[in-house]
Parts: structure tokens; sequence; C-alpha cells
């Protein structure tokens, strides 16, 4: 079976929880390593997804890294989230408006 690994760095700027994670995260940049297989029995390369997970900090070292399988959309949500949650918006023809 042919295997491929993307790697992306998601910032989050607040800090955020993920299911199955038992602690808080702090913000900062996190790298996601996403393993995915090719199906072989079609005509066109295509990959599917088989594990998505999050590089984090480990509790008792600063310097050990602890690898957490997540949920796509969960990482996604929790994101989401993050990205939402900004200063309110003043709008110009109404100054309370958030």
């Amino acid at each position: 079976m042919v295997t491929r690994t993307k790697r992306v760095t998601l910032t989050f700027h607040h800090p955020f929880s993920l299911k199955g994670v038992d602690r808080r995260l702090a913000p900062g940049k996190y790298e996601v390593v996403t393993d995915e297989e090719l199906i072989e029995e079609l005509s066109f390369p295509v990959y599917r997804r088989v594990a998505t997970m999050i590089l984090l900090p480990a509790d008792s070292r600063q310097s050990s890294v602890e690898m957490v399988t997540v949920e796509p959309a969960d990482l996604a949500a929790a994101h989401e989230r993050d990205s939402a949650v900004s200063s309110p918006t003043i709008s110009a023809t109404n100054p309370r408006a958030p």
C-alpha cells in the first residue's frame, strides 16, 4: 500500500481544547500530520485519510512532544472557534455594534 504524509502548521491565538486531550492547550503553533493511503483500484490517483495527529508539548517535560490522534472535524472546529474569537469590530454607522 502506498502512503503519504502531509504536514501543516496551525496557529492558535487563544487557549483551546480538543476532544481526546485532557488539558487546555496554550496558544501557539501546532504541527498537524495527516497520513493518507492510495486507493489502488482506481484508474487515477486518489488518497484516503487514515489518520490525523497533532504534535503537542508533553505535560511533564518541556523538550518532549506528544503525538495525539484527533478527528479532523474537531480540529477544524477548534481552529474556527479560535479564529472567531477576536476583538469586537466597531461599525462606522453604529459604534456600539459588535
